[in-house]
């Protein structure tokens, strides 16, 4: 962005949330938002229900079926 490689840029989720980068602040060609790519009453219905979903398999004893699986050291 800062060479012109790119013309533009829309972000909405950063390297540290919720800050976002300082060079980033000052560039014309760069448009910021606070991570709101999900914020709409259909998804956030959606991420309700599949939470609702996880917690009544996890107490049924089952495996919750939206189970995010680590690979971690």
């Amino acid at each position: 962005l800062a060479e012109n490689h790119l013309s533009g840029a829309g972000l909405d989720v950063y390297d540290a949330e919720p800050l976002a980068h300082p060079g980033l602040l000052s560039m014309q060609n760069v448009v910021l938002a606070p991570h709101l790519g999900s914020a709409t009453v259909e998804v956030r219905t959606r991420m309700a229900i599949l939470v609702s979903e996880n917690v009544i398999a996890f107490l049924k004893g089952e495996a919750p079926p939206n189970q995010v699986k680590f690979r971690g050291k």
